[in-house]
């Protein structure tokens, strides 16, 4: 049987990736989309969500709109990174609405409907952390929490210590690292999967647009870095839903929240020093040419 996966995003162009990687793949059933402020602002994100589906002939996936801004910071986008509304590429109009019900209610909604839901966070983790407050007993209906989010070591891209996604909300991040258990991917790992655009065959319109969201890395963004091909974070989160290419260790795990260098960092306790009990599944390694492979393969049946 396929997995029943929900999908917390903020298209942005890994989150397409991520999306189409979903969807390409019968290993998983994705029985909705939700969106965030992240990447760019909700309003773009969900519209950017409802495209995506629209080119890949999806549009019976339902879309709910969620959190606007971070629960204690300013939104701070990464539009300069993405492309201006947050996703670049040649992508049709959205052929469908978002349901009325909005993200975090919708997330519960689905938690009770499929008792073996896997909820899959891809951007700040603003709508997970307000259905756990308003759910408490939430990560007990789900199968799984997995999220893309964080480093457990000096490789972040908002600062040195912190990732994009628990930078843009530590409150929230630090909610589903101390009450879902969940499995976390960070820099540490993501950084390492990179992939070539020239892994979609193809000259359809389709592809063109997936090779554009593959190659999403402005060179400033490169040369900082030090990459030769865009990282592909959030789809390397969807693969390992159901291929072996992440290797997870459990132990002691927190979200700093204060300002500064290390809003957002993360710190894992991977040699037990601390007396800590809230206990995340943190990937340490990852097969990137396994994905790499596994990415293309998928990819290219959409196109």
């Amino acid at each position: 049987m396929s997995r029943k996966v929900l999908l917390d995003v903020d298209p942005g162009c890994d989150d397409a990736v991520a999306l189409g990687l979903a969807l390409a793949s019968d290993e998983l059933d994705v029985v909705g989309v939700t969106t965030v402020a992240g990447n760019t602002s909700v309003d773009n994100a969900t519209r950017n969500a409802l495209s995506v589906l629209t080119l890949f002939d999806r549009t019976d996936v339902p879309v709910a709109a969620g959190c606007g801004r971070p629960l204690a910071h300013e939104l701070e986008t990464a539009e300069e990174i993405h492309g201006e509304g947050g996703i670049t590429g040649e992508l049709p109009g959205p052929a469908a609405e978002p349901v009325s019900t909005d993200a975090p209610a919708f997330i519960r909604e689905q938690a009770t409907e499929h008792d073996d839901l896997t909820l899959v966070g891809l951007g700040p983790l603003t709508n997970v952390a307000v259905a756990l407050m308003s759910d408490p007993d939430l990560p007990e209906r789900l199968e799984e929490v997995t999220v893309m989010g964080g480093t457990i070591r000096a490789t972040g891209n908002r600062t040195p210590m912190a990732e994009a996604n628990f930078y843009s909300d530590p409150a929230a991040a630090r909610r589903v690292v101390w009450d879902a258990n969940p499995k976390v991917a960070g820099l540490n790992v993501t950084h390492r999967a990179q992939v070539p655009p020239g892994v979609v065959d193809g000259d359809s319109a389709t592809a063109e647009t997936i090779r554009a969201w593959l190659d999403y890395y402005p060179d400033w963004v490169r040369e900082s870095v030090g990459l030769e091909h865009a990282a592909q974070h959030d789809a390397l989160v969807v693969a390992g839903l159901f291929a072996d290419v992440l290797t997870h260790e459990s132990a002691p795990t927190d979200v700093f929240v204060d300002d500064g260098d290390a809003r957002g960092a993360v710190m894992f306790d991977e040699y037990g020093l601390t007396d800590a009990e809230r206990t995340a599944r943190v990937a340490v390694d990852v097969d990137v040419d396994r994905f790499r492979a596994l990415l293309g393969e998928r990819l290219s049946r959409l196109v």
